[in-house]
């Protein structure tokens, strides 16, 4: 973050300016549409970059904002030449600043109290909001004032954003998730190449940046870009799958809670809905309904041994296309569309639904499969050889409860069981609901695995010896019971409550919270902790992290109104039933060739 928009941060929580926050900052009332995608080029120069951006211009006589200058004429320096913001105060927070105000002036200590680590998230969660033309567009990753080389924990994550985005929501505060979604899918049409190959046109960035560079022509001003990252310049290069199906599930999110409906109804919107949707729906070789991803494409963005078709982006997938079919307008133009959305949703609910989930009697099913079954009618379809089945698993499944494992491919299931992919699978009925229940019952039998002294484990169990140094590459922020190889990450609180909340069962969450209100605070809020019981702050945890922040305020704000989790909350309507019970009664076990099914499920 620019030291302007810190010290615009700053001045707010001081009470010496108003907080900038406009709606639909640089983006008129008229839909619009996508611009046309340049041709791919081999080497892509920096200035081509700036002309494609997105510009903001603002009058800046030396440039950066000196700070030896009043509060009044720091706070000029933020407006934009190309649009003067409307200020708008976040009522919420503003409250929460008196509230401290009044409370410290009675010398009240607040440290150790729940109320103060709601207000000190709050007040962390504003210090994170970055700003472009003087109205917020996102938080960034981290705001760890120990840590010298901010690396990209700098930049606005789409996937980091979502929590953020969604307390915001249930706060009334709309202007900034409204803006990251319209400022994104612009960003959507940049051209991206790396070693000149260009993904598809519907990839969203996995991140951006507001840069602040020289206008051309004019020493003395400078403008506000938005610099995107698309995976060409992430750890292994990599293009983040999950970006745009949380900006799709945001989306709906956005207008669900504000009412406003106008947003998704836009032209562009609407094509950025499409593009996205195309790509994941795109031909492939795949046999699978699932999609086919690379290590590192969501919030295990190294190399884990998630390759394949991970249940992460799987859930998410499922989420974002029963989102877009309840946004899309009924159009001419979106009928094949949505014929093919609704074929997919179909077949991934059956394919995860009956091949991923795993309970004891499904473990000792397993257990007793034949294998090298040639026919059309195999009951070992994927050849998984019993011998795969890991030592653990059979003494840690409990008698009543089940999960959808980590993974599925030819003659491998991955058995991890992994928190954020089982927690969306409830959230957004991909698991039905005895299966729902029956995860739940896990998590709440195996509570010292998963949560312990600090939710939620990312994984369950970690990688070790050989193991880990054939799958991870012997990553050493990937060691056992670390980071991303089953460290415990605080940010998967939310999704814990949807899914707690959906079920009707908000005790679990609000058992988890407490377990972590007790040190989350006093501990700095790490983006993840370590050990097998998640005793310590990670050994390269950030600290102040955005979304263990944002996390945490989510949490509390649903169990606080557990109705607003309707926002997040996807069902399967009674045509999607039908058409899963067809496929069913069609038994796709016995039957190959062309069917003639008497009931039609695609509208």
């Amino acid at each position: 973050m620019s030291i302007g928009k810190s010290e615009a941060v700053h001045q707010f929580f001081s009470g010496t300016a108003p907080q900038i926050l406009s709606s639909d900052i640089s983006f008129s009332n008229s839909d619009s549409i996508f611009p046309s995608k340049s041709g791919v080029r081999c080497v892509k120069r920096k200035a081509f970059r700036y002309i494609r951006s997105l510009k903001c211009s603002r009058m800046l006589k030396n440039r950066i904002c000196p700070l030896n200058v009043p509060a009044t004429s720091r706070l000029q320096h933020l407006c934009c030449k190309c649009q003067q913001a409307d200020s708008v105060l976040y009522e919420s927070v503003k409250q929460l600043k008196e509230e401290k105000d009044d409370s410290n002036s009675k010398g009240k200590n607040h440290k150790a109290t729940l109320g103060s680590v709601e207000e000190e998230a709050w007040e962390k969660l504003m210090e994170s909001m970055v700003y472009y033309c003087g109205s917020p567009i996102g938080t960034i990753a981290a705001n760890d004032p120990t840590c010298s080389n901010a690396l990209n924990y700098d930049q606005v994550f789409i996937r980091d954003f979502i929590p953020s985005g969604i307390a915001f929501l249930l706060k009334g505060e709309y202007d900034i998730v409204r803006n990251l979604i319209l400022h994104t899918l612009q960003l959507q049409s940049w051209e991206k190449t790396m070693d000149c190959h260009s993904p598809g046109q519907g990839l969203m960035p996995a991140s951006f940046k507001v840069r602040i560079c020289p206008l051309e022509g004019d020493d003395s001003a400078t403008e506000e870009v938005l610099d995107p990252d698309f995976g060409e310049a992430a750890i292994g290069r990599v293009a983040p799958v999950d970006s745009g199906l949380w900006w799709i599930i945001l989306l709906r999110a956005y207008g669900k809670i504000s009412g406003d409906t106008s947003l998704q109804e836009r032209v562009d919107v609407q094509t950025g809905i499409k593009m996205i949707m195309k790509l994941c729906l795109a031909d492939g070789f795949d046999m699978f309904p699932t999609l086919l991803v690379t290590d590192g494409s969501c919030m295990i963005d190294r190399r884990m041994g998630i390759h394949g078709h991970p249940l992460e982006i799987q859930a998410l997938f499922y989420s974002a296309l029963l989102c877009s079919r309840e946004m899309l307008a009924r159009e001419d133009g979106s009928a094949d569309l949505l014929r093919a959305l609704n074929n997919r949703l179909v077949a991934l609910s059956f394919h995860i639904r009956e091949y991923y989930w795993i309970d004891m009697r499904k473990l000792n099913e397993i257990y007793r499969y034949n294998t090298e079954e040639y026919s059309y009618d195999a009951v070992n379809k994927f050849n998984i050889y019993p011998e795969q089945i890991p030592p653990w698993l059979v003494d840690w499944m409990p008698n009543a409860g089940g999960y959808l494992i980590g993974n599925l491919q030819p003659a491998h299931m991955d058995f991890r069981f992994f928190s954020l992919g089982n927690l969306w699978s409830v959230a957004s009925g991909l698991a039905t609901p005895g299966q729902s229940h029956a995860i739940l019952d896990l998590i709440e039998a195996k509570w010292t695995d998963l949560v312990a002294d600090m939710p939620l484990k990312i994984c369950y169990p970690a990688l070790k010896g050989m193991e880990w140094q054939i799958i991870t590459g012997s990553d050493p922020k990937n060691t056992p019971w670390s980071y991303h190889n089953a460290g415990s990450w605080p940010v998967l609180l939310w999704q814990l409550t949807v899914a707690s909340i959906k079920m009707d069962r908000p005790e679990i969450a609000a058992r988890a919270v407490e377990v972590a209100e007790k040190r989350i605070s006093r501990d700095k809020w790490p983006e993840y902790y370590d050990t097998k019981k998640g005793r310590l702050i990670g050994k390269q945890s950030r600290l102040y992290q955005t979304w263990s922040i944002a996390g945490y305020l989510v949490a509390k704000l649903l169990l606080a109104k557990p109705s607003a989790a309707k926002i997040l909350v996807t069902e399967e309507d009674s045509e999607l039933k039908n058409a899963f019970s067809c496929m069913i009664s069609a038994n796709p076990r016995r039957k190959r060739g062309r069917r003639n099914l008497k009931q039609a499920f695609i509208v």
